[in-house]
């Protein structure tokens, strides 16, 4: 397996693909890179040498992935969650922020139902 950005990289993939196992670098991003180092994106790992891997790894180094892209997200969502703005206020109580309707959906925000049983009636 090639370790890169602290990732390890599955070997039977192609090199597009198998990028993308990194945090903050999707398909694009692994197609440019790839052709920053100057590698074949349809070789799959098991193929590269150790030259194109160190290639690989320079071009990496560059874009903010992994642990320092999820430290900025979740500082970026505490400051929203600080200044108390409507989007702040959503994370904080767990539900959707970009103008989804809660009434049926949203189960993935909300989380597994929780029953409310009814007011039982007084008796006379």
């Amino acid at each position: 397996m090639a370790r890169i950005a602290g990732v390890d990289i599955p070997k039977q993939k192609r090199g597009a693909v198998a990028l993308t196992y990194i945090f903050g670098i999707g398909r694009s991003r692994a197609q440019e890179i790839l052709a920053k180092a100057e590698v074949n994106e349809d070789a799959k790992v098991s193929d590269w040498s150790d030259d194109e891997i160190g290639r690989i790894r320079d071009v990496v180094s560059s874009y903010k992935i992994e642990g320092e892209l999820r430290s900025e997200t979740q500082l970026n969502i505490k400051r929203l969650m600080d200044i108390g703005c409507y989007r702040g206020i959503r994370h904080r109580s767990g539900l959707p922020l970009r103008g989804q309707r809660t009434k049926n959906n949203s189960r993935t925000r909300k989380g597994k139902r929780k029953t409310v049983a009814n007011k039982k009636k007084a008796t006379k």
